[in-house]
């Protein structure tokens, strides 16, 4: 039993260790990425390469839309939330800031462009069954039945007939012609719809479209439906963009501030953990461990993950240690009344677990929610601190239940440290 006891404290601070030293090559490599305001980032206007006598100012409109919108999810696919697109409706161009990439040292304005890549490709795409990823969604073919080119329009509509919100297209004269020829061969079938090679709708034909319409079902609502025909319109863009200005820009902050912030930080965990020793003994010492072990994860999830940590995003990290030390403390309160009612020490440890196991469970699920309604509504650096938020706070309760939890058994089997002075109680 002692043996058991040892191996399960041993094995958690093994984990730990090991985080630790992943953590700290990530932060030694910069393979974490800082947003505009602590290391600065790239300004650039990008304007539309056409003859603007050629569409009118409602196209070019929409056109500007559509390429905001794509632009805005493939920054989101890359976890880059610290940047700015705007439409400057007057001059018909786009003003984008993104930061600096993580590793980046030469400071290369346009390097850092060239990851939003080209415009997006829409195509349309007969599908091989056998060929899957392993979610099991459709690979594309490179049979193409309709280009994106060949959609003059897509709108998010509502289909009363089965009380759901559809996407429709608008197709041109060419459009028209090889849907017709391709939904009347391949009824039954599903048809891909790809941006950039990347599915996102596999539609089942259900009867030969010949009209200069189509619909794409299964949108759980308006805004899904109003996003799918927004990334369809961005690849049926009538225009490339071309960057005609790109300049650095300068740390909004600095590293100066982040310094700070770091050391504040640090300073601040010090004396948490401080205080948990002091008024907890024994158990604060582990939550001490707990603690570092969350705070290292949460870089990790960072780096991995690739978000671009802003002032907000240290400040979500904050908080959530904050929470992880509730947590703790509210389980070491259940265990010392435990104790005080004559209890053995394991049995006041497995009780006091399972007492503060709701109310740890509500005040994480509760600031969960938080982020996640910060992360659907806010934009920018507010879903970065969301972000940082939401998975510190998981890792949080994680580590506060488990990890806290498997120490604490461990040093209640080692005799030396079973005097319920070191627990807090007299």
């Amino acid at each position: 039993m002692r043996n058991y006891s040892i191996l399960k404290l041993v094995a958690v601070i093994i984990v730990i260790a090991v985080c630790a030293f992943l953590a700290f090559n990530e932060v030694k490599n910069d393979n974490i990425r800082t947003g505009i305001d602590i290391r600065g980032g790239v300004y650039a206007i990008l304007e539309p390469d056409i003859d603007k006598s050629s569409l009118s100012a409602e196209e070019v409109d929409k056109g500007l839309e559509s390429a905001k919108t794509i632009l805005g999810k493939r920054l989101d696919a890359r976890n880059i939330f610290d940047r700015s697109i705007n439409i400057d409706s007057v001059n018909d161009r786009i003003i984008i800031e993104i930061p600096w990439a993580a590793g980046e040292t030469n400071f290369n304005p346009q390097d850092q462009l060239n990851e939003l890549g080209k415009t997006a490709l829409l195509t349309f795409q007969e599908v091989d069954k056998s060929k899957v990823d392993e979610n099991g969604n459709y690979l594309p073919t490179g049979k193409i039945v309709l280009q994106g080119t060949q959609v003059k329009d897509a709108y998010a509509a509502a289909y009363q007939e089965k009380g759901e919100w559809v996407v429709v297209l608008d197709l041109d004269e060419s459009g028209v012609a090889s849907f017709a020829e391709a939904t009347g061969r391949l009824v039954g079938e599903p048809i891909a719809i790809f941006m950039d090679d990347q599915l996102i709708s596999a539609p089942v034909v259900s009867q030969k479209i010949e009209g200069g319409n189509a619909i794409i079902t299964g949108q759980a609502n308006a805004t899904e439906a109003a996003e799918l025909a927004a990334t369809i319109r961005s690849g049926a863009l009538p225009f490339r963009l071309v960057a005609t200005k790109v300049d650095s820009i300068s740390p909004q902050l600095g590293t100066g501030a982040m310094n700070v912030a770091v050391k504040a930080g640090i300073v601040g965990f010090l004396l948490v953990c401080l205080f948990m020793i002091l008024v907890y003994r024994l158990p604060g010492l582990i939550a001490s461990i707990g603690l570092f072990g969350l705070a290292v994860l949460t870089i990790l999830s960072v780096a991995w993950t690739k978000i671009s940590i802003t002032l907000p995003g240290i400040g979500g990290i904050i908080l959530a240690i904050g929470m992880g030390v509730d947590a703790n403390c509210v389980i070491y309160e259940r265990i010392k009344e435990e104790l005080r009612e004559g209890k053995t020490l394991r049995a006041a440890v497995d009780q006091g677990f399972h007492r503060a196991f709701t109310a740890v469970l509500d005040s994480n699920v509760t600031t969960l929610i938080t982020a996640v309604v910060l992360y659907a509504l806010g934009s920018g650096p507010i879903k970065g601190f969301a972000m940082t938020l939401g998975i510190g706070v998981a890792i949080s309760f994680i580590t506060a239940v488990t990890a806290t939890k498997l120490m604490l058994q461990g040093v209640t089997g080692i005799s030396a440290f079973k005097n319920k002075w070191l627990y807090g109680v007299k």
